[in-house]
Order: structure tokens, then sequence, then C-alpha cells
């Protein structure tokens, strides 16, 4: 008793003097509780499986800390490397259970080897799966739990996961349709905020007295209307975010909620750069911070044993000899920065050629998104190109009209400058996007293209002859055979409506790792040489 009125005065005199903290709670539990409550959190891992080790080990350390411990992640685990890809997310899988993880919910790369192994996989994961926005529509019921409560003492907090809804068209778009293109399943796009909004009420009639939104939206470089910040703003009863998908680094931010609450956002990047830990204290403070695993050294040695034990499985595979390199092949600038999902690069340039050359077709693409790693000068294995795509995708080849490919083009650059993983690279083409003109694309309620009504931003658009080997101005009534991967034109990836339906004309069931092998080995003679230095000037952006 004598505790609570501590505080309470505390809360007064701060508030009397107007510096009351952001993260001071009032709630009754957390002031009796005996112990402090440790969230440890992750997002986008992508198979990065070294940090499962550090943070078992973290975990360990806080429980002997004498803390209550959880650990969570806020989505893309089980794809990203060639790790993942080899055994379909089955290795990521045993290391949550491993680790022993409370409570995750499904990043939009969680759907990347296909529903129902995303099935398999979250049947053998032990700690529930949450997402309180994938709904089965013929069933009318969600797919897993909206939320998970877990209490401590007497303090519930609830979990509640949330997927961006972009899932749709940045996943494969066929494997949530029926034969007839009906979608048999939703992520709430048209109604995000009320989905979320009732899980947050349904969670506090259950108990919760904090709520912790697990989620995989992100803070930049998404769809204004389906981000975290849009989200906070658009709700209430929220208390902290922790936030995966764009892979920011953000140790603490404050967002107003719709009742004008502060709400703390907080990302820990990518590929395990930071391990995050929200602290609840017995005091009634909240916080957040990032614990850098380039300087966080401890590991669990169990773990260890395992990452061992699964790098021996595939190390042959992915060793074996492929050519060499004479450039480096890039993904990020000079600085640091991301390039290949805004601009041309010379790896977009080497990839885009290998399906386009590969397969004898007028034009080759590849999404920014789907290219993963460099390629750096040297010896190339099969796990380099692997890592380069991790996906399984197949090669195929369709026949599309000029004007197809000039929708295309509209619309896989509506985005520009901003970054976009449906920006495609390209080869065989030649064309402007002049980034002054606003994009008239209109998009669906899933992000998926429905026609252009303005003035294009794409022009001069040109396509390669093979005959003489000269570009040459598009004919949007003729024929062209476009080469990319079952993602664009089969499943209905990247929401380029406007391919589909267009005559397959080549589905052998060649992989796109596959493809790179080929077009190093056969068509390169074993060597990427200078030629790939620089870009090729295919995409001028004004």
């Amino acid at each position: 008793m004598k505790r609570k009125f501590i505080f309470y005065l505390l809360v007064f005199c701060l508030s009397f003097f107007g510096c009351i903290s952001t993260n001071v709670t009032s709630s009754d539990s957390l002031l009796s509780l005996e112990k402090d409550i440790v969230i440890i959190y992750e997002n986008d891992v992508h198979c990065n499986v070294d940090g499962y080790a550090k943070v078992s080990a973290l975990k360990n350390e806080l429980i002997q800390e004498n803390n209550y411990v959880a650990v969570v992640s806020s989505g893309d685990y089980i794809q990203g490397s060639s790790l993942g890809a080899i055994s379909q997310g089955e290795y990521i899988a045993n290391l949550i259970n491993l680790v022993d993880y409370d409570v995750l919910t499904l990043g939009n790369h969680e759907f990347d080897y296909k529903l129902s192994r995303l099935f398999e996989l979250t049947s053998k994961i032990e700690a529930p799966i949450v997402c309180s926005n994938f709904i089965n529509l013929k069933e009318n019921e969600l797919v897993f739990e909206p939320y998970k409560i877990i209490s401590y003492e007497d303090f519930g907090i609830a979990f509640i996961g949330v997927t961006t809804p972009s899932t749709i068209s940045s996943s494969s778009p066929i494997q949530f349709m029926d034969d007839n293109g009906n979608y048999l399943y939703s992520f709430s796009g048209d109604n995000l905020y009320k989905t979320v909004q009732n899980n947050i009420n349904e969670a506090k009639k259950d108990g919760a007295e904090f709520i912790i939104l697990l989620s995989h939206l992100g803070t930049e470089g998404v769809l204004p209307q389906w981000s975290c910040q849009e989200l906070v703003k658009n709700t209430y009863g929220i208390d902290v975010v922790l936030d995966g998908h764009s892979h920011s680094v953000i140790e603490k931010e404050i967002i107003k909620d719709k009742k004008n609450r502060e709400v703390i956002i907080s990302s820990t990047g990518t590929k395990f750069q930071n391990i995050g830990k929200l602290t609840l204290t017995n005091t009634g403070k909240v916080k957040t911070e990032l614990i850098s695993t380039d300087t966080y050294n401890s590991k669990d040695l169990e773990i260890e044993k395992y990452i061992k034990k699964i790098n021996d499985e595939y190390k042959k595979l992915g060793e074996r000899f492929i050519g060499e390199s004479k450039v480096n092949l890039i993904t990020h600038n000079s600085e640091g920065k991301r390039i290949i999902r805004n601009s041309e690069t010379n790896l977009g340039d080497f990839c885009a050629d290998a399906f386009r050359i590969v397969t004898n077709s007028d034009v080759g693409v590849i999404n920014g998104g789907g290219i993963r790693a460099p390629l750096n000068s040297g010896k190339i294995t099969f796990n380099d190109i692997l890592n380069v795509f991790p996906w399984n995708n197949t090669v195929c080849v369709a026949e599309v009209s000029g004007q197809q490919l000039l929708d295309f083009l509209e619309f896989v650059y509506m985005s520009l400058p901003e970054e976009n993983g449906s920006f495609q690279q390209v080869s065989g083409i030649q064309c402007v996007v002049n980034t002054k003109i606003p994009t008239s694309v209109v998009v669906d309620e899933n992000d998926v293209f429905v026609k252009v009504t303005g003035t294009r931003r794409v022009s001069d658009v040109k396509i390669l002859n093979k005959e003489n080997n000269q570009y040459e101005q598009i004919d949007k009534n003729k024929l062209y055979t476009l080469a990319s991967h079952n993602y664009l034109l089969l499943d209905k990836g990247s929401g380029a409506s406007m391919l589909n339906n267009s005559k397959i004309i080549v589905n052998d069931g060649m992989l796109d790792v596959e493809l790179l092998e080929k077009y190093i080995k056969e068509n390169l003679n074993g060597t990427i040489t200078e030629e790939y230095l620089n870009v090729q000037n295919r995409i001028l952006i004004k």
C-alpha cells in the first residue's frame, strides 16, 4: 500500500510540473508484481540462424537475474537464405522450438513456401501463432488465433498479431484464390483499423491489462494506410508496438493514438542486427532498448550445437563451385543504402539477362524484392547464387502484348523514387521514368493493378530486336515473349493483374537458382566479366 501511495504521488508531481514521462503506467497490478517482466523481441531475421543462440543466452541470463521473461517475433523468420530454402523453413522452426518462444506472428515471407507448407511449419512450431487479420473467407473465420494473453502473477499481457495486407500481392496471390480467381482469404486490407480495434477490445474483456502489438506492417517504404504509425493513430488501447516488415531500426518512437494517448513503437532492424528488450518494471515504467549482436557475444551452446549440425547437412551442396566473377554485383551502394528496389543495378541487369538469354525471350524481368543478396567478385558457389534467389521459384515464359508491357512498367514504377519490392530490373527493355509526373495507376484494396487513368510517367519504351541487336520502339499491338518466374507469371505476384491469363509458353520446372547456374556456366563460360561492371542504362529515372 505504501508503494502505491508513493507511485501516485510521483505521478501527481510530474504532472504538476508538466514533465510526466511517456513510459510510466499506472496499472495497480504491475505495481504489485514481485519481478520485472522482460520481453525479448526480434523481427525480420530472415534465417540468420546465429542470432538464435544469442537470444537463448540472453533469455537465460535474464531469468537468472530474477525476471519474468518471454521471447516473441514479429515475423519473417523462415525465409531469406539458402538454409531456409533448402529446408523449406524447417530448420528455423526447429530453432524457434529450441529457444522456446512464447508468441509469434506471421510476416509476409512466411507465405513464400505456400499455404500448405506454412500450415505444416506452424503445426511444428510449439509457440502460439497469432494473427488478428488473416481470415478464411469461405469459413468466415480467422486462420489463427488473434491474440495470446500471458499472465504474470495477476498481470495479463495480450500479444496481438497483425500481418500486412500487402501479403496478398507481395506473396503469390494465386494461393489465396480459388480456380476462378475469387479470393478465399483476406488480410483485412479494407478494414484493418476496425479489425485490430475489435481484438484490442476483446483482449481487454478477456483480462488483458497491457496490449503489445506484434506488428508486421512496417514504418517506412510501405503503403501509408497500412503502416504501423497509421494503425496506431486510428486505434486506441495499444501500449507498445513491436514492429517488423520495413527492417527499420527503432529503439523507441512515440506515436499518439486515436485518443491522444502515447504509444511506444520499436523495431530491431533485420537479420538480428539487434535483439530487442522491452522491460516492464514493478515500479510502473516501460522501457525499450536494442542490444547490438555485434557487441553481445554470449551464446547458448546447445543452440550452437544444432546450428553446426544443420550447417554441416547442407554444406556439401552449398560449397559446390559454379564459376567466378570479375566484378562486385551489388544490391546496395557504397554508402550502404539499398538501391535494388528503386534503381537499376548491375546485379539486376545480370539477373534479368539470365531470364531473357537462357530462355531466348524478348524481355526478362525480375523484381528487386526478389533479389536477396549481392554477388561479390571471386569464386562463386551454389550457396552464393542460392542467397541471391532463395525462393525456389520456377522459370516461366509468357506471351504478352506491348500494351500489357506498357501497363506493367507503369505499375511497377509507380512508387518511384520510393522503394518498392515490385520494382523491376529489366533485360531487353529501355525506358524513361519521369518521377515528376504523379502516378495515375489505380489499384484495388489489395494493392492489385486496376487501370491507368491519366498521364503516364513511363515513356520512350524500346524493346531489343534479337535479330539485329537494336532497340526499337515498342508496338502496343505486337506480341512479345516475357521471361520471369512463376511468382509473377503464374501466381499473380506483385499485384500485376495486367499479366493475368497471359499464354504461358514455357513452364518446364527449372528453378530460378538453376537458371543463374546455367547462365554463368553455359552463356558466360563460367566467368562474369567486366561487362557487368556498371549498369547498362536500361531504366532512365528523371
